[in-house]
């Protein structure tokens, strides 16, 4: 539950652009918190002429408290990764996933140091994200081994594994484009549905706009991002997600049929539809922030559910 909090948050923190709230790591200008360093605070804030900067209080709280919690989860994962080895005969459980996750998070704290110290860069930005989506993931999945779920009561679980393992690796191919859209400001590229810019295939710069190396808002060779570029990026995350729902609702609705799987399809079925739903109100309401927040919210929750769909398949199906 914490691990899916801090995600949210960190959406929001990137959402209110607050990502430089804090220009530095771990603290607020060398403090513990924005209350401490309010003088440089105040100080920065004039100098960019106001709060519509990327410096302000709220920005400063925004973030850090989006780093208190994230701190709080990764001493949470230490200590679970403990007691995994202090109770791994008790458990009757491989303590290695618990050390994952304890790796992840040191992976994760850095990328979030970096996001920082580089400036927002894009692929820095959205490695974070997926970094978060991740640990989530993982999580859920060390939380349902200590749960007596219970088994599929037909052979035909073990044929659909495959294809749920690929439908999982779907919606992270397009969590990784949500975020590349989010972290490249291209969530208002196309502001028309369901054409972009009145047509189909609007003009794109793929070439320019999927460059990984690169500065925020700017191409590899140091010149201005153009806006054909954020298109292409807006569409292609359009494309990801009409591809990757006919994929789950086709796997759903083979999963529904399945003895014992037809309330995780239904789960799952539930947040695709609500997805679907948050990413057209996302341009119908010129991403309003609550909607914005929401949407990475549902896409964290349909990851769990299809980590928990794929957990379900995985135990030996009754005879």
């Amino acid at each position: 539950m914490l691990t899916f909090i801090v995600v949210v948050v960190g959406a929001y923190v990137r959402l209110t652009d607050a990502g430089l709230g804090c220009p530095d790591w771990p603290g607020c200008y060398g403090q513990i918190t924005p209350k401490h360093a309010a003088q440089d605070i105040a100080k920065t804030v004039a100098e960019q002429g106001g709060t519509h900067g990327p410096v302000s209080m709220q920005k400063a709280w925004n973030e850090m408290a989006h780093r208190y919690l994230a701190g709080t989860l990764g001493l949470l994962i230490l200590a679970i990764s403990v007691m995994a080895w202090a109770w791994r005969g008790r458990l009757a459980q491989t303590p290695l996933l618990a050390t994952a996750l304890v790796a992840l998070v040191i992976f994760q704290a850095a990328l979030g140091m970096w996001t920082v110290t580089l400036l927002l860069k894009p692929v820095i930005v959205t490695l974070h994200l997926l970094g978060g989506m991740a640990t989530l993931a993982l999580m859920a999945w060390l939380a349902l081994r200590q749960m007596q779920l219970v088994p599929p009561k037909s052979q035909r679980a073990q044929s659909l594994r495959p294809w749920a393992m690929l439908g999982l690796l779907m919606l992270v191919a397009q969590i990784a484009l949500g975020g590349w859209v989010s972290t490249n400001y291209a969530a208002l590229a196309c502001i028309d549905l369901p054409t972009c810019h009145g047509e189909w295939m609007p003009r794109m710069d793929f070439r320019h706009g999927f460059q990984l190396v690169r500065e925020l808002g700017m191409t590899a060779a140091g010149e201005r991002l153009s806006y054909d570029a954020l298109t292409a990026i807006h569409w292609t995350h359009r494309v990801g997600a009409l591809v990757l729902t006919i994929c789950l609702v086709a796997l759903l609705i083979a999963a529904g049929r399945v003895a014992g799987m037809r309330r995780y399809a239904l789960a799952a079925g539930g947040l695709l539809a609500t997805q679907i739903v948050l990413g057209i109100a996302n341009i119908l309401t010129g991403l309003n922030l609550t909607v914005a927040v929401a949407h990475n919210a549902c896409a964290a929750l349909l990851l769990v559910a299809l980590v928990v769909l794929n957990f379900a398949l995985s135990l030996q199906p009754r005879r």
